[in-house]
């Protein structure tokens, strides 16, 4: 948690009573869960707040222990769930942590619970955002930040959906996104109007709008971070919603190998502060993990 805005130094390990689930909700003992961009953001302020103790953590993989009137998960469940929008002292980067039922889906049977603890919130950005470009077979699709935990994902979901993938990244990265389904690759301009749609996870805004042709759909990974929209084409932003249904449709297609969990270090809990410097530090591939 932080009880004041900063740097790494500011994340703090402290004892909190574990929490009840109420009706319609679960306990999760934790046992991984990824570290996100948006948790180093929380951290330094950038969504306003006085500070008071605000939990870190989105993403969270464990087991069920204790079930809430009507929940539907069970004692001893191995699930994922996406924990949004921290604003209590606990979030997902805890030992136990409360999460509503309906936004809790069984893990992928395939890996282990370090790297299904990344899936839930990146997976779901990335699927709700093609969700809102709404493209059918055949169209072509321009990912930027395709290397990364957003981007890998929308890649490979929009490849498996038969859409046409123009990966954009830094070089060094071409074989990376090509292996993640990338029929195309790119690390500098793209010819203007030359992609029906353009999922932009690396927040580049208007200089990739200019790629989308006229009258195509341009969506930001980041709320609120769409352009306005020009020639016709259509803008928005993904706000990143708890879908466990959606959440276990996405932990089948890794279980089926469609979807690949990418991790690049582990940290205890203990050691969050470390983690955050080093996710600070950039040129991260995969996710990095804490573990209770």
């Amino acid at each position: 948690m932080v009880t004041t805005f900063g740097g790494p130094e500011a994340v703090e390990i402290a004892e909190v009573a574990v929490p009840e689930p109420g009706a319609r909700q679960v306990r999760i003992k934790v046992a991984a869960g990824a570290l996100n961009p948006v948790d180093l953001a929380l951290r330094a302020g950038l969504f306003g707040g006085t500070g008071g103790a605000v939990g870190l953590g989105w993403d969270v993989a464990g087991t069920v222990d204790a079930v809430g009137a009507d929940a539907g998960p069970r004692v001893g469940d191995a699930v994922v769930a996406l924990v949004p929008g921290v604003t209590g002292p606990l979030g997902a980067h805890a030992e136990y942590v409360v999460a509503d039922a309906d936004a809790v889906a069984a893990a992928p049977a395939s890996v282990d619970a370090v790297h299904a603890g990344t899936l839930p919130l990146n997976g779901l950005t990335a699927a709700q955002a093609l969700d809102l470009l709404d493209l059918p077979a055949g169209s072509s699709l321009l990912v930027t930040g395709a290397a990364g935990a957003v981007g890998g994902f929308a890649v490979q979901l929009a490849a498996h959906r038969g859409i046409a993938v123009t990966g954009h990244a830094r070089a060094a990265d071409e074989e990376l996104v090509r292996s993640l389904g990338a029929t195309s690759f790119t690390a500098g301009e793209v010819a203007p109007g030359s992609v029906d749609a353009v999922l932009d996870a690396a927040m580049l805004g208007e200089p990739a709008l200019e790629w989308v042709r006229d009258g195509g759909a341009f969506v930001s990974a980041r709320p609120g971070g769409e352009p306005a929209g020009v020639r016709g084409v259509r803008t928005t932003a993904v706000s990143v919603r708890p879908d466990g249904a959606r959440l276990a449709e996405l932990a089948g297609l890794v279980d089926a190998g469609v979807l690949s969990l990418r991790v690049a270090e582990t940290y205890p809990l203990a050691e969050s502060a470390k983690a955050h410097a080093r996710l600070a530090e950039g040129g991260v591939r995969g996710r990095l993990v804490l573990v209770p």
